[in-house]
């Protein structure tokens, strides 16, 4: 299991993302749209992971499409949403969680369409919940091509920089109130471990009004930059 992605809701558009970012001598590209979703996204890749910046297109579909993400981004408005866990195969994961005692979503079917027509498609695993205030599941993503075919073609659209490839996540805190319990259900979530070959998962004391992801450090991170209520170090 390695960490794939931050799911981060905005309000802008992922144009704006774009250019906020670039402002900020910082590669990021629109990333497409979730056609049943109702929903666009923007998005920052690093070494083995990335940012997604996911922006309400359509409330009505969003409404209708009763996906736990658009669930979560309507329940949460702007700020960081949950973050979302890579693995090889999402039906043994499905398995073991079911096993121990989590009720999932069951598999579920997701994709996209890029600027340029491309369709990606992937599989996703969700633990189910009422969205509240409290610290949202992570989720589980597999997807359809293998990372370095994937990476390939991220690098022919220009959506991947030479420099975004030596970008390495170093870890991503969570702010919550009970910072044993979070790191109790987590690991058992996580297969046991929140020091990940790409990411190391961390709770501390929360700042916020909810049980939120607060910040997000990348390795050798300097500049902190905030954005739609969510810390970086980059």
């Amino acid at each position: 299991m390695k960490f794939d992605h931050v799911i981060h809701f905005i309000e802008e558009t992922p144009e704006q993302a774009v250019e906020f970012w670039q402002r900020k001598n910082q590669h990021a590209v629109i990333g497409g749209r979730h056609e049943n979703w109702g929903t666009r996204n923007a998005l920052r890749y690093g070494k083995d992971s990335y940012i997604e910046w996911l922006s309400l297109e359509n409330r009505r579909i969003a409404e209708s499409a009763s996906h736990p993400l658009t669930k979560l981004l309507l329940h949460n408005g702007a700020g960081f949403g949950t973050v979302c866990f890579r693995v090889e195969s999402i039906e043994d994961l499905e398995e073991r969680l079911t096993a121990e005692g989590f009720q999932t979503s069951g598999i579920l079917d997701g994709s996209r369409r890029t600027a340029e027509g491309k369709l990606i498609e992937w599989k996703m695993l969700f633990i189910d919940e009422e969205f509240s205030d409290r610290l949202p599941n992570p989720f589980f993503i597999e997807w359809s091509e293998r990372d370095d075919e994937r990476y390939a073609g991220l690098r022919a659209v220009g959506a991947i920089a030479p420099a975004d490839e030596n970008r390495t996540l170093q870890r991503c805190i969570f702010g919550v109130d009970d910072e044993k319990a979070a790191v109790k259900k987590w690991k058992k979530l996580l297969g046991g471990n929140l020091q990940l070959a790409n990411c190391l998962i961390e709770f501390r004391k929360r700042t916020g009004q909810k049980e939120r992801l607060e910040e997000v450090h990348y390795q050798n991170g300097k500049e902190q930059i905030v954005y739609e209520k969510g810390i970086y170090l980059v």
